[in-house]
């Protein structure tokens, strides 16, 4: 699938992520409207979180933890072009505060 992450999100492609989502989808005007859709779909994944409904099938997808987190992602990461906010860089600085704060993840804890 063109596009496609399978490999898993790490900064090179959350960059690419919010480079698309930029060109597809970038409006300033918006900020505020972005943030109640995070918000009301953050509400979306606790309902699907309490209900337990997961992806079973590729025609299944409403409602189902998968698709909720990829609505908060997608605001997420709307919100962070508008505000012009370098998410690799916020990454690195809370990555930073953690190992101070918490140290060193085992391979075994992840």
């Amino acid at each position: 699938m063109k596009g496609s992450f399978r490999g898993g999100l790490n900064g090179d492609n959350i960059i690419r992520l919010a480079s698309v989502y930029k060109a597809k989808d970038y409006n300033p005007e918006l900020k505020e409207i972005n943030f109640q859709k995070l918000i009301e779909e953050v509400d979306e994944l606790a309902k699907a979180l309490r209900k337990g409904n997961r992806l079973l099938n590729q025609e299944s997808i409403k409602g189902t933890l998968e698709k909720e987190l990829y609505d908060v992602f997608y605001y997420v990461i709307a919100l962070a072009n508008v505000y012009d906010v370098d998410l690799e860089q916020a990454y690195q600085l809370k990555e930073q505060i953690n190992w101070i704060k918490y140290g060193a993840v085992s391979e075994e804890e992840n």
